[in-house]
Order: structure tokens, then sequence, then C-alpha cells
């Protein structure tokens, strides 16, 4: 399983043009189930909606619905070891708290993040995407 971060979910669903050629192709080549999102990524994809950075033809929550099973991909909860994880995470890690329960659900469940961020992909305390092999 692989978590992937906000901004790849929606340039993936998206089709979008920022998303990385070899990143597009990894998460088309995973089967059902091995891509997975915090559920904050559904609070921040609903933000963006609100605040006018992401517009959508579809209702937001028909939008996370879709994007969510045509994708196939598993919702994880913010449950208790990544919430305390997330305010406790090692070195300096910057204060957006989105990206600290991302990291710190990748930090918990001990698999990888695929991510563009450069704040996170510079953050030592993670384990990443390896965009070189296509794996981890």
């Amino acid at each position: 399983m692989i978590i992937i971060d906000t901004h790849i979910w929606i340039w993936w669903v998206t089709n979008s043009p920022s998303l990385k050629k070899e990143h597009r192709s990894f998460l088309e080549k995973q089967k059902a189930g091995e891509i997975a999102i915090n559920s904050i990524s559904c609070w921040e994809v609903a933000k963006l909606v609100e605040l006018g950075k992401l517009e959508l033809n579809i209702s937001v929550e028909q939008w996370l619905k879709e994007a969510v099973d045509y994708y196939n991909v598993t919702v994880l909860p913010l449950d208790i070891p990544v919430i305390v994880e997330s305010t406790r995470l090692p070195g300096n890690f910057h204060k957006d708290p989105a990206d600290q329960l991302i990291v710190a659900t990748a930090r918990v469940l001990d698999i990888p993040l695929l991510t563009q961020d450069s704040k996170i992909l510079k953050y030592p305390f993670v384990k990443l995407f390896n965009k070189k092999s296509g794996n981890v």
C-alpha cells in the first residue's frame, strides 16, 4: 500500500499535467486497495472548493465519492495513533496540520508517501516513493 498526498490525488483524478508521468504510470498500475489517502485529503478537497481554489463540474460530495470509488482508493481514518504522531513528528516539520496528518499516517502505518510537495520531500523522517525505480 502507498499513501498519496492530496495534490497527487487531485491531479490524478483530474488528469492534470502537473502530475509527473512516472507518478501517473505508477498509480495506474496499482491494484484495487493499494492506493490510500488520509481522510483529511477529503476535507482539503472540500476546503479548496469552498475557497474557490478548485473548481469542479459536479458537487464536491459526488466528486469525492467518484474519486474514491472509481480509482479504488482506500480512505484511511484519522485515528488516535495518527493524531498523536502528527503532534510528535521528529525534526523540523512545517506547521500545515493536513500535511502533518498525512505524514503521520505514512509513519504510523510504515508505508511510503507519494508527494510532489518540496517541503515533505526534504523531510527525512518519512518513507517516500522512489521515483527512479517506481517503487519505495
